[in-house]
């Protein structure tokens, strides 16, 4: 029978190319969108593609009802993507801008798997795939709401996996470094609606740091890779037999998670503090 998987945050990037490529390996894909001119977009393209934005519990539940609908109750895999940043110094993310973040990046992801984990069970197998990130790993300046969530979703994975040790219900982490996507453009609005820059302690780094960054594109990065990258490793940790527990992409992700094995955290902290 062909498997089927549910995917998040389909609408450009990491997700989008996830979709195409699951497709191409032969499963049904599920593309959700937050909005729902992308579904319509996407079902142009012949996919199946539910509705669900992570911060509208109604929408998750229907989207996955929906699914199911589909495919008679059963469900072979998720890969929660969909996630927002929100740049800016920790001390100027007010409360609000923080909880809207973990809302779409947080909390939503965790509404989504409890409500999947069930169906797994019942069915017998399952693998939920996380779209960590190299800040899931380490901490850079100014991304203190992104590294947080990010943070918190590798909590909770891990526990997962310790808690679903006895099923056949598989928790796995993807570590994507530096991947072609619109995360920064995406970013702009929620900083202009969180952050209050000109009044900030700060507002000189920001003038010579972070606007740059955020408003003028440098062009790719050079340990940037396409998110195809992400998409083969999703393959592998949907398709092995005994998936790893977690798999990086591009080469800062390797070496994040090398100097955190091997270096004192106030090291790490020299070598990080000007990114």
């Amino acid at each position: 029978m062909q498997k089927s998987i549910l995917i998040t945050g389909c609408s450009s990037g990491i997700g989008l190319d996830a979709a195409h490529g699951m497709r191409a390996q032969g499963w049904r894909v599920f593309a959700s969108c937050r909005q729902q001119r992308d579904c319509d977009r996407l079902r142009a393209q012949g996919f199946e593609s539910p509705r669900i934005d992570y911060a509208d519990a109604d929408s998750i539940k229907a989207g996955l009802t929906e699914v199911l609908q589909a495919t008679g109750g059963t469900l072979d895999a998720l890969f929660n993507n969909g996630a927002h940043g929100l740049p800016g110094a920790v001390e100027d993310v007010p409360t609000d801008g923080l909880r809207h973040i973990f809302e779409a990046n947080f909390f939503g992801w965790h509404e989504l798997t409890r409500q999947v984990i069930p169906v797994m069970r019942e069915q017998g197998h399952g693998r939920i795939v996380q779209c960590s990130s190299v800040l899931g790993l380490v901490a850079f300046p100014w991304r203190g709401a992104y590294v947080a969530t990010k943070y918190a979703i590798e909590g909770l994975s891990d526990t997962m996996r310790l808690e679903l040790k006895e099923t056949n219900i598989r928790v796995i982490l993807i570590e994507p470094g530096p991947i072609t996507s619109k995360l920064r453009e995406k970013a702009i609005p929620l900083f202009e609606r969180f952050i209050d820059w000109e009044n900030s302690a700060l507002r000189a780094k920001y003038e010579n740091s972070l606007l740059k960054r955020l408003y003028e594109s440098a062009g790719p990065d050079k340990f940037e890779l396409p998110a195809s990258a992400v998409t083969a490793k999703l393959v592998q940790a949907v398709e092995a037999r005994r998936p790893k527990a977690r798999y990086y992409v591009t080469t800062p992700t390797y070496i994040a998670g090398y100097l955190r094995r091997i270096l004192p955290t106030r090291a790490i902290d020299r070598i990080l503090s000007d990114i």
